[in-house]
């Protein structure tokens, strides 16, 4: 399929109409327009196009070949020649005006470039990614979603690929409210809850709603960096808070809040990101009280909700929230994947409605047919079924690693095992963190260390290993590189 090709002609020049076609070809083909081996408009389409006669392009076309910007294929067409000479990439302005700066015409704010922690992403590929917060793939019930998407599209695609609620696919909201009711302990309905492009989508729409710019906001002291980009987008200024074993530290955020008034505060209290630290009861009484006294939003990131191995599962800050100050964030990236995009906000009806106000206007609604198909999986339980596997999967991949950690370092690292989530967190004695994941990386492990998580960006002792990727005999074999690539002094 050849598209129509659109031709800038001089219409004033003096020279032959013919002339004036090669000269407009010869030129999108020296800026870029049209690429080598691009195959072009049949001649009578483009005379067509043009208002031309059919001869006079065919002598553009004669032209462009003596000249070897194209070359004529017998039965197959006329194309752009492969052999043109390489030029240099040419700005997006210079290709369009021959301005050759880069520089847009307009004054621009660019932002920070965005930190994705997933290493996954990140450099030359490795046999062993130990990031936090990734899943294995491998045991993603593919086949049963492309079946409940082709489903879906078959009986309902005309419906489905047509526009929608900004708030989600109202099947998809529904079984959502009932998931959120029986295993996070929220009495909600699916009007309290809108579907996102992933976590990250909702956060920076809630940031949207509810900061203004100067607004002072309370983050972990270590913590995740695309939230607080996030933040800081909508013009938030950060408050550090201290992190200990039982979580963000509740007597700060008040301390905070004596000294300025405070907008919002974000956390990650199930499996405090990066530490796996669990916010204690007594602390979660403190922060919702002081919350709804002060009327302070809280942003509760349950990034891993679905994975707790040990004793009962801690319910999130926005079931016990009688004042309403909870924003609640969750996705599916680690209980299925991340490439599917799906997360979810929840929220009093009148919050849910001010975020599916700015959803339309930056995204419209999301893809309705993967949200069918991943509610069918809900109704149908294999959703259920699939985090049953993966919690048992996971607890005894925390295992492996945590028994091959043990057994390759001794003291020489310490840690706890987590009591849930998909990630370890380990303090490294006597060694240089920073130049141990330099020289694991070499020998193909990566990992993160403590610094890429503080606040600050000082170096901190630790690493942040992550265990759901690979399986145990994957884990002690990158165990025993990284032992191997541990620096003597």
């Amino acid at each position: 399929m050849v598209w129509e090709l659109q031709l800038d002609i001089d219409a004033t020049g003096r020279e032959p109409v013919y002339g004036r076609i090669a000269r407009a070809v010869a030129a999108d083909i020296a800026r870029g327009r049209l690429r080598p081996g691009e195959r072009l408009p049949g001649t009578r389409r483009l005379a067509e196009s043009l208002g031309v006669h059919r001869n006079t392009v065919l002598s553009a076309f004669r032209e462009l070949d003596a000249e070897g910007w194209v070359e004529a294929r017998e039965g197959s067409g006329t194309y752009v020649a492969e052999d043109m000479p390489l030029r240099p990439a040419v700005p997006f302005a210079a290709k369009t005006t021959g301005d050759r700066s880069p520089a847009p015409g307009f004054a621009m704010e660019m932002p920070p470039p965005a930190r994705l922690l997933s290493l996954a992403a990140a450099g030359r590929p490795s046999e062993f990614v130990l990031a936090g917060g990734l899943p294995d793939l491998r045991l993603l019930p593919a086949e049963l979603l492309a079946r409940a998407y082709r489903r879906g599209v078959r009986r309902a695609g005309r419906r489905l690929l047509a526009y929608g609620d900004p708030r989600g696919e109202p099947r998809l909201r529904e079984a959502l409210a009932r998931m959120l009711s029986a295993t996070r302990g929220l009495a909600v309905d699916p009007e309290d809850v809108i579907v996102t492009r992933g976590s990250q989508m909702g956060m920076f729409l809630a940031s949207r709603l509810l900061i203004r710019p100067g607004d002072r906001v309370a983050v972990e002291g270590f913590g995740y960096e695309p939230a607080w980009a996030t933040l800081r987008a909508a013009g938030a200024e950060l408050v550090p808070i201290p992190v200990d074993t039982d979580g963000i530290d509740v007597a700060a955020v008040r301390a905070a809040a004596d000294e300025a008034p405070l907008r919002a505060v974000y956390l990650t209290p199930h499996h405090q990101y990066p530490t796996t630290a669990v916010l204690s009861a007594s602390r979660r009484v403190a922060l919702l009280e002081l919350a709804a006294t002060r009327r302070i939003a809280v942003l509760e990131d349950d990034y891993d909700n679905e994975f707790h191995y040990e004793g009962r599962p801690i319910l999130p800050l926005a079931s016990a929230d009688p004042g309403g100050v909870v924003v609640y964030l969750g996705t599916f990236s680690k209980v299925l994947a991340p490439g599917l995009r799906l997360g979810w906000l929840v929220a009093r009806p009148d919050v849910v409605e001010g975020v599916a106000r700015l959803r339309a206007i930056v995204d419209r609604q999301g893809d309705r047919a993967v949200e069918h198909a991943v509610a069918e999986l809900l109704e149908d339980g294999e959703v259920v079924r699939h985090v049953r596997r993966m919690r048992r999967t996971y607890q005894r991949r925390r295992d492996a690693l945590s028994d091959a950690l043990e057994d390759a370092f001794g003291d020489r690292l310490s840690f706890d095992r987590p009591r849930g989530g998909m990630n370890l967190w380990a303090r490294a004695h006597d060694v240089d963190v920073d130049r141990w994941r330099d020289r694991c990386e070499a020998a193909g492990v990566r990992f993160a260390t403590g610094g890429t998580f503080a606040f600050d960006r000082r170096p901190v002792p630790f690493v942040r290993l992550g265990f759901a990727p690979h399986d145990p005999a994957e884990l002690r074999a990158a165990v025993a590189r990284m032992r191997r690539a541990l620096p003597r002094s």
